[in-house]
């Protein structure tokens, strides 16, 4: 199976199925190559996976927020999957800093109740839902921090003070400038560096 066009596909939509059940047919779906899987809203959603440029970045924002990091939590880029069954929704942040409690488990579903921070950079293909459906899932299931990294807008956004409503704070800074990261981890965060590098010219 290919896909041709960098944008979401969507497959298996049942919006009144048992959560359980869908994340059940989420392990089993042969995914192809170059995309990953999420549940969004009662509905898995394949999407293409990051540029390369990507991982600098993500890699910065770690070894920024480490030393800030929550006692007992630990950050990381690696693809995890958080459940949040109260919407029906399962993600893979790109970013996410947890209590290590988290990974004390056999299950391939970690519980969202240990995160502390998750940051998203948004592609063409997952923009709008980065910057809605889970901005408002984040927001309304607790996690302190979210961050988007609008890489398209190349600006950064951060929300915080999550409460039933979703979240109480947001913050816009474009790259280059720096952005206050608010509790627990109250510290500044220098997005230098964040923009897509020169387009490399053509080996030979």
């Amino acid at each position: 199976m290919t896909l041709m066009a960098e944008r979401p596909v969507m497959s298996g939509t049942r919006p009144r199925s048992d959560f359980e059940e869908l994340l059940d047919l989420l392990d089993e779906l042969n995914v192809p190559d170059g995309y990953k899987a999420e549940i969004v809203r009662g509905s898995i959603v394949v999407s293409p996976w990051s540029k390369g440029y990507y991982l600098d970045v993500m890699e910065l924002v770690c070894d920024q927020l480490r030393p800030h990091l929550p006692e007992g939590h630990r950050i990381s880029c690696a693809p995890f999957l958080y459940a949040f069954p109260g919407s029906e929704s399962a993600y893979g942040p790109d970013i996410h800093a947890a209590h290590r409690r988290a990974y004390r488990t056999t299950s391939n579903r970690l519980d969202h109740e240990a995160l502390s921070f998750v940051a998203e950079l948004t592609s063409p293909s997952t923009r709008t839902d980065d910057l809605t459906d889970k901005a408002d899932v984040y927001g309304k299931a607790g996690v302190p921090v979210y961050l988007i990294l609008d890489m398209q807008e190349q600006q950064a956004v951060v929300h915080g003070s999550p409460s039933a409503k979703g979240y109480q704070l947001r913050l816009t800074k474009p790259f280059g400038e720096k952005l206050a990261i608010p509790d627990p981890f109250g510290c500044t965060l220098d997005t230098a560096g964040f923009t897509a590098p020169e387009q490399e010219e053509a080996e030979g």
